[in-house]
């Protein structure tokens, strides 16, 4: 007889012991602690058979958009199709070859689909939460967790998780208020819940209040920063806080510290210290050798074609060290995206094509010092750029590239009215 969750969803193919070790890794993923690799590969082990646990391990390896998880993720589905499995695990195989092929929007549907018929399903809820982040759907981000919200109740073991995917949501869609609240509920119950964390940091960052954003990273770093996946990317808010304040030396504490020296070197890490060191290249800052030490790190990583996001953020190093040929192989690399003939996922094509490439040729054409080009680029599409993915607050590097330029290429009036229209969106004085 099949094994059910502590959700009471039945698991095909599963052992109590096996069952045990899938519910620790969906636990580790909820929270972005531990190694859920290590500990779903463990419940294979013991199960071979387990539909959901190749599942699980394809959603590990395909969410973090890392180049060599792929092949992984592709040899879990191919596994997982083959296995008896119920309705419901089904979908869960279709949603992962869906996102194996780069559909994107896909495999959120079908994902939607499972988490109507069972709002229980923390999996789908999740893997659906993150596929909304890559496409940068805010809607769906609020939305999907939303309908579920009635199914579930405070005294559940995994309800911060869906507090603190409901938080962000809430917090995409510009309901600051009860994003906090929910995502201080989620941290509150589970304190390592380092989703739940960074959303309350969204909110903080929006709202311009970066003494309370300091304050709410700093209380308790224990909880949100050890062992834990997201610990580069709260570590970069933090350093916004403090970037916000003009706080440079702490900036680049940070930076050297949490958020590059002790990061493990994911695509994502990788993102988030190109984001931090362009904004300091945008002041004019000198960071030294760390440019080129972080094209080094991109240079594995950066000519897949597979996610125009992380396109533009590795162009922002190689332009900034100076490495035309690498800037080049990207250039090319989306090029043949955009055309069909590359190695990209179907959705990235409509993600580079619309937003992608003008957004990487504008960081381009800035490091080389052609602002009004970098205008030209950035204005068209600095309203659709939710379209290629990431959270308003990383996107948030389009608009200050955009204002530099304004400023350094003499079109003073744009670089004013942009300035006012970003004072009033912070609820700042439109005379700071």
């Amino acid at each position: 007889m099949p094994l059910r969750t502590i959700t009471d969803l039945t698991v095909s193919g599963a052992s109590p012991r096996s069952l045990e070790l899938l519910e620790l890794a969906e636990h580790q993923f909820r929270c972005f602690i531990g190694d859920p690799v290590a500990t779903v590969s463990a419940a294979l082990e013991e199960s071979p058979d387990m539909v959901m646990g190749h599942v699980l391990l394809a959603y590990l390896m395909l969410l973090g958009t890392e180049p060599a998880g792929l092949p992984v993720a592709s040899a879990a589905c191919r596994r997982a199709e083959k296995l008896p499995a119920n309705a419901r695990e089904a979908r869960h195989v279709r949603a992962v070859d869906l996102l194996v092929s780069g559909r994107l929007r896909a495999a959120a549907r079908v994902l939607e689909d499972i988490a109507i018929e069972h709002p229980l399903d923390t999996l789908a809820l999740q893997a659906g939460h993150q596929t909304d982040f890559l496409l940068g759907d805010s809607r769906m981000l609020r939305d999907r967790i939303a309908r579920a919200l009635p199914a579930w109740h405070t005294d559940m073991p995994a309800w911060h998780a869906v507090a603190g995917m409901l938080a962000f949501g809430l917090e995409e869609t510009g309901d600051y208020e009860r994003a906090e609240q929910y995502g201080r509920q989620a941290v509150e119950r589970q304190p390592r819940d380092g989703w739940a964390q960074h959303a309350v940091a969204h909110v903080m960052e929006m709202q311009n209040r970066r003494h309370d954003g300091i304050a709410w990273m700093r209380a308790a770093p224990q909880a949100w920063a050890l062992d834990n996946f997201l610990s580069v990317h709260n570590h970069w808010h933090l350093a916004l806080f403090h970037l916000g304040l003009d706080d440079i030396d702490a900036v680049l504490a940070l930076y050297d510290g949490p958020v590059c020296a002790e990061a493990p070197g994911l695509v994502f890490d990788l993102v988030d210290q190109s984001a931090l060191l362009w904004r300091l290249h945008l002041r004019g800052i000198d960071v030294g050798t760390r440019w080129q030490a972080l094209a080094d790190r991109w240079s594995p990583n950066a000519t897949t074609g597979r996610y125009a996001f992380n396109d533009m953020h590795a162009t922002m190093a190689f332009a900034a060290a100076g490495r035309t040929e690498q800037i080049r192989a990207i250039a090319d690399a989306q090029q043949a995206v955009i055309a069909g003939s590359g190695d990209s996922d179907a959705d990235n094509i409509r993600f580079t094509a619309e937003v992608g490439h003008a957004a990487t040729t504008a960081m381009a054409a800035f490091a080389d010092g052609d602002y009004a080009q970098t205008v030209d680029l950035l204005r068209p599409i600095r309203h659709i750029s939710h379209r290629f993915g990431g959270s308003h607050a990383q996107r948030d590097v389009l608009d200050l590239t955009l204002i530099e330029a304004a400023a350094r290429d003499g079109q003073q009036s744009l670089a004013t009215a942009l300035r006012a229209e970003r004072a009033l969106q912070a609820g700042r004085a439109l005379t700071e």
